[in-house]
């Protein structure tokens, strides 16, 4: 059913559908319901708030876009996990830079692919190389418990990193364990952009995302005690599920606003 369109409120009116969402929100407060508690039904909360089915279904929408519950169907509401605060700019691991208040959130990686190829001009100006120059591309998604989070993708030219151990990739290894153990790259400089966008064909297929649901892309690339690039990268977030907090500040421009076009690496043309 088509949700109601929203009409425009008289002064110190209350929409509908805005009461029985911040009934639930109240709910939630005065009961300390926690993460994967049931809320009631529908029909239930139809009842409490004297709004049609068609206000709460509105409202449960909103509600599920707003990251604060998840319906599943012929079985019920729930109250939401909290999001999970993302710091891009924290040096390390991808698990380092994620804490949800309570401890380091369960991370599973799967390794999508490991691949050479040639990447597209945004690409070559991050990292500096010549057009052409061959570049190594690993995909690889990661899930919080059950839930796919982040899909993630990697861009290192092969010059700088002649070989990969894909075994490691795929048991969920660190990657940036391997290239500082095994070439000493450290990231003692990063540089990152941050947008919302709608995701992609292959990013909501990954990400399990419906087509009103929005992501966080965050592009970056990695610097080297010599302050070269050794890795650029895009994780594309599920924007429901995380919170992004950032501070500092630097003087580098390298990776601005408009370098975000096209972002892509393709297959190397086989030898002729």
């Amino acid at each position: 059913m088509t949700p109601e369109p929203a009409p425009a409120a008289a002064p110190g009116r209350v929409l509908r559908y805005q009461q029985v969402y911040d009934y639930v929100v109240q709910l939630v407060e005065d009961e300390g319901l926690q993460a994967g508690d049931r809320l009631p039904s529908a029909t239930d909360l139809a009842a409490r708030t004297g709004v049609s089915l068609i206000s709460v279904r509105r409202a449960l929408d909103e509600l599920e876009r707003a990251g604060k519950v998840r319906r599943h169907q012929g079985v019920g509401t729930f109250v939401a996990r909290g999001r999970i605060p993302s710091h891009p700019a924290r040096p390390g691991e991808l698990l380092e830079t994620l804490a949800d208040g309570a401890g380091e959130p369960v991370l599973t990686t799967e390794l999508l692919g490991v691949s050479v190829g040639v990447p597209s001009h945004n690409i070559v100006r991050a990292l500096a190389i010549e057009p052409g120059e061959p570049v190594w591309e690993i995909l690889r998604l990661r899930a919080i418990g059950t839930t796919p989070a982040i899909l993630e993708q990697a861009v290192l030219p092969l010059r700088r990193v002649p070989a990969l151990d894909e075994a490691l990739l795929a048991e969920g290894g660190s990657l940036y364990r391997y290239l500082a153990e095994r070439y000493g790259f450290t990231d003692d400089y990063v540089e990152q952009s941050l947008e919302v966008d709608t995701p992609d064909e292959r990013e909501r297929a990954r990400l399990k995302l419906t087509r009103r649901e929005q992501v966080v892309r965050v592009r970056g690339v990695s610097f080297d005690d010599a302050g070269v690039a050794f890795d650029c990268f895009q994780q594309t977030y599920r924007a429901r599920d995380f919170v992004f907090y950032t501070a500092g500040s630097n003087n580098r421009q390298l990776l601005a606003p408009h370098d975000l076009g096209e972002w892509v690496v393709r297959p190397l043309s086989p030898p002729s």
